[in-house]
């Protein structure tokens, strides 16, 4: 079974066992994921209006890390300035546990 799910308005296709990496959280143990718009499980398909509803995802939280690093560069001609500027977001990793439905 699998599902797809909506967190931080992007979309993961999840399974149990799966990592995924969200925006921080000040959670210390688990998250409850309840956005999910799709499961599939075998050949019973159910489609969210927007949601899906008595579905929710439970994910063990396994640490914060940080993203990759993401380069913007400022430059205006002829004028000697040049900026280079640097930022990695700050994620925490879950990894989900278990594909709940009520």
């Amino acid at each position: 079974m699998f599902a797809i799910v909506e967190v931080a308005s992007r979309q993961h296709k999840i399974t149990a066992g799966d990592t995924l990496d969200i925006p921080r959280i000040e959670k210390k143990k688990e998250v409850l994921l309840d956005k999910v718009l799709m499961t599939i499980s075998g050949k019973d398909v159910n489609i969210g209006t927007p949601y899906v509803k008595g579905v929710k995802v439970v994910c063990d939280i396994v640490g914060d890390i940080k993203g990759e690093k993401k380069y913007s560069f400022k430059f205006k001609k002829r004028k000697s300035y040049h900026r280079n500027i640097g930022h990695r977001d700050l994620l925490t990793r879950v990894k989900v546990k278990e594909v709940k439905t009520t």
